[in-house]
């Protein structure tokens, strides 16, 4: 009778003695969720300490504004016209406004801890739920912006990374500095002068008829645009000069080939990354943005809370404004870490 054992040493289908390629397969799989747990638990703790920092700040700084607080809730409840100093008290009384700022602060982290958000003081809505339909129409607009962004900005930066210094890398260089140079509200401005005023093919803002995300979208993509074309270029170009695409042009493979083989899976490694960097412009970019066009997401709910001292409102915008932030690039963690076999087990060496 044979022993199965015996024949461990027997090559597997890729020519690896079967006795190393589960051992070898384990290995990777083990530094693989090793890093994956590494990435989870320190983008936790950076969450839990953004929770913190935005939701104290965020009070702290409201109530630090000048002006009678109540006063101003009032008027975002019932407009300027119709209110009076006793419709003022009535609301500060209403919602507390006379306590001590930490008994305030203390109550609000209480609730906090049992996932509530509150209720915004204007409207009288659940927070929570406002929230969530904001979201909605914010992410849709960060990621038609960051579609439309790719889609210009990575094409064209290969293409000026494959001949550094030539036409395209000059005249991608001069875009970028052109579009970097330019804040988001100016630009959006401009198109709205061309598009909306003279041409006349687009409404200046708002939200829901035919074409009101174009101007939007467009303003925040040209934006992104600026940087991630020359990280695409910068990118592409030292792949180019890289010692395996060489040797890949070497060993007979055409340039094409080469590319797709081995050129652009490693440029797309600090493409990804840099998705992270862009993650800031594109979350600062949002509340500009969308007051400017009218456009009603999370970041044109957090101007006019702000306006109307709506503090349970400021606070659970901004602390889901920062959570996101965490959460994306804890995204961008794992999809650098999945381009990249070599950072999965360099992490998980180090984990």
């Amino acid at each position: 009778m044979n022993d199965s054992s015996s024949f461990s040493l027997g090559p597997d289908s890729r020519g690896t003695p079967a006795s190393m390629a589960a051992p070898a397969v384990a290995t990777r799989r083990g530094a693989t969720a090793r890093l994956l747990l590494r990435i989870l638990l320190q983008r936790g703790l950076q969450a839990a300490v953004v929770a913190a920092l935005v939701g104290t700040l965020s009070f702290v700084m409201m109530r630090l504004l000048p002006g009678d607080m109540a006063f101003r809730v009032a008027a975002g409840r019932y407009g300027y016209d119709m209110v009076n100093a006793a419709a003022a008290e009535a609301v500060g009384a209403e919602l507390g406004l006379d306590l001590p700022w930490y008994a305030a602060l203390a109550s609000w982290w209480s609730r906090l801890l049992h996932l509530d958000l509150g209720t915004s003081v204007v409207t009288g809505a659940p927070v929570g739920t406002e929230i969530a339909h904001q979201l909605g129409h914010t992410f849709a607009l960060a990621l038609a912006a960051l579609t439309l962004s790719a889609l210009i900005a990575i094409p064209l930066g290969f293409l000026a990374g494959r001949r550094a210094g030539g036409l395209a890398d000059r005249g991608t260089l001069m875009l970028s500095i052109v579009l970097r140079a330019l804040p988001p509200f100016v630009l959006g401005v401009l198109l709205v002068l061309a598009l909306s005023v003279e041409l006349a093919v687009l409404p200046a803002g708002g939200h829901g008829e035919h074409g009101n995300w174009v101007a939007p979208t467009l303003t925040l993509a040209l934006g992104l645009t600026a940087t991630a074309l020359r990280v695409s270029r910068d990118a592409m170009a030292a792949v180019v000069r890289s010692p395996y695409f060489l040797f890949a042009r070497t060993k007979g493979l055409s340039d094409r080939m080469a590319m797709w083989r081995h050129g652009v899976r490693n440029a797309a490694v600090p493409v990804v990354a840099y998705l992270g960097v862009q993650l800031v412009y594109l979350l600062e970019g949002v509340v500009v943005i969308e007051t400017l066009f009218a456009w009603p997401g999370i970041g044109h709910a957090l101007v006019h809370a702000i306006f109307g001292r709506d503090v349970p409102m400021i606070q659970g915008t901004a602390l889901v404004m920062g959570l996101l932030f965490v959460a994306l690039n804890a995204v961008v963690d794992l999809a650098c870490a999945a381009i990249d076999p070599r950072l999965r087990v360099a992490r998980g060496r180090t984990a």
